[in-house]
């Protein structure tokens, strides 16, 4: 059976975290969607919080710790990354932006990327295309179409197809980005296809 590396980067600052809550909500339907395929997968989470300290001095003096240099080569080495960012200002977070500035420009070229956010209203969920996916489209790496927005809102169902469908988008891009990483994209892509669009995430 193939293994192949998946890496979620989590920018959330509180413990618990509804930003890792939904890393592992995605990496999960990742790992899914891989099964499916009869491809085992290797998860790594990088918990930016826990660098904090690390990519600060790093942005200063040029040298990385051990721990920050592992989590870079990891997202590097991975053969489909989940970048998850709490929304601040109307943007990702300056710790998400820090940590990824220290990735060499050509690292993430090619390299299949769900990009996701979690924020207090939907008002904020915009921030995907306007923020996240024109990041990534400087780093040359190839994003999935869908995006995932949670809302705090998102978290609690109230059992109306038409809204409650964090679920649904969780499905799909988590098949989409299975489906980049084995180059079966076609059968990622109709996962979850009959989500309805109510919003745009």
């Amino acid at each position: 059976m193939t293994t192949l590396k998946l890496v979620a980067v989590s920018a959330g600052l509180s413990v618990p975290s509804s930003t890792r809550l939904l890393a592992d909500r995605l990496t999960q339907s990742v790992r899914g969607g891989l099964g499916e395929q009869d491809v085992d997968v290797q998860v790594r989470v990088v918990e930016l919080r826990e660098l904090a300290v690390p990519i600060a001095n790093n942005l200063v003096t040029g040298f990385p710790a051990p721990a920050l240099a592992e989590a870079v080569e990891s997202v590097t080495e991975a053969d489909g990354l989940i970048a998850v960012t709490p929304v601040f200002a109307a943007s990702y977070s300056g710790l998400f932006k820090s940590f990824f500035d220290l990735i060499e420009p050509d690292a993430l070229t090619g390299k299949p990327v769900l990009i996701a956010a979690t924020g207090g209203t939907a008002r904020h969920s915009l921030v995907l295309e306007h923020a996240l996916r024109p990041l990534f489209a400087h780093l040359r790496a190839l994003v999935v179409p869908t995006a995932v927005y949670a809302a705090s809102e998102d978290w609690g169902g109230t059992g109306d197809a038409l809204t409650d469908t964090l679920p649904q988008r969780i499905e799909r891009a988590g098949g989409e980005l299975a489906g980049l990483m084995t180059g079966s994209v076609g059968a990622g892509v109709m996962t979850g296809a009959h989500v309805p669009a109510a919003r745009i995430a």
